[in-house]
This record gives structure tokens, C-alpha cells and sequence, in this order.
């Protein structure tokens, strides 16, 4: 009964974080369930811009909290290009693309991980 109660909070999470990223121009979904110890999902956003991130990063972190879900951390500056949103076992990376061409997430976790792609 709680592994039920629990996947189905895990379901509508990554439902309403794939909701709130669906303007981003490209947009990955990994599952590390098997190979890593903090998180089961990782997304992986390109924004166009420094300040795309962070707006996105921002209506994110509103949408979840309007929602009740549990935001453990944000990371990254503005002028990173990267922000990282931490939602426990669901991790958000919303990147410019030169920053993820060059960390390569996709390429670290391996295409095996890979579950969904949209463009």
C-alpha cells in the first residue's frame, strides 16, 4: 500500500515538473533508480538564455510549492547557464546548450537511462 501511495506521488511529481519545462526547447528524462544513490529521475531542460534558466527555474520551484511538493535545493547563478532543481527523487538540470553540450549528462549516465526525449 505505501509503495503504491509512493509511486503514485512520484508519478504526478514528474508529471507537473514536465508540465512546468514543456516551453523548453529540449527536454530528457533519464532513470538512475539502479545506478544512483540520490535521485531515481533525472531531467535534463535546455533553456535559450542565462535569464531562460532562471525564469524557468523559478516558475518550476512555484508550481511545485503551489502544489505541495518538496523542493530540497536550488542551485546555480544566473550566469551560470545551469540551474539545478532538487525535488529528492527527482532531479531537474535546466541548462543553455553550450553547458550541456560540454557536462554531457546524457553521455555521464549512458543511453541505457534514457526513457523519454522530446524536441
Amino acid at each position: 500500500m505505501i509503495l503504491v501511495a509512493v509511486q503514485h506521488l512520484h508519478r504526478r511529481l514528474k508529471n507537473k515538473l514536465l508540465t512546468a519545462l514543456l516551453d523548453l526547447h529540449t527536454l530528457l528524462v533519464l532513470d538512475v533508480e539502479n545506478i544512483s544513490s540520490f535521485a531515481d529521475k533525472i531531467i535534463i531542460a535546455t533553456a535559450t538564455s542565462n535569464r531562460h534558466a532562471l525564469s524557468v527555474s523559478e516558475k518550476l520551484v512555484e508550481s511545485l510549492k503551489e502544489n505541495k511538493f518538496n523542493i530540497l535545493g536550488v542551485e546555480g547563478e544566473i550566469d551560470s547557464g545551469w540551474v539545478l532543481v532538487d525535488c529528492g527523487d527527482i532531479v531537474v538540470n535546466i541548462m543553455k546548450k553550450e553547458q550541456r553540450d560540454f557536462y554531457d549528462l546524457e553521455g555521464l549516465w549512458g543511453e541505457k537511462t534514457l526513457l523519454t526525449q522530446e524536441s
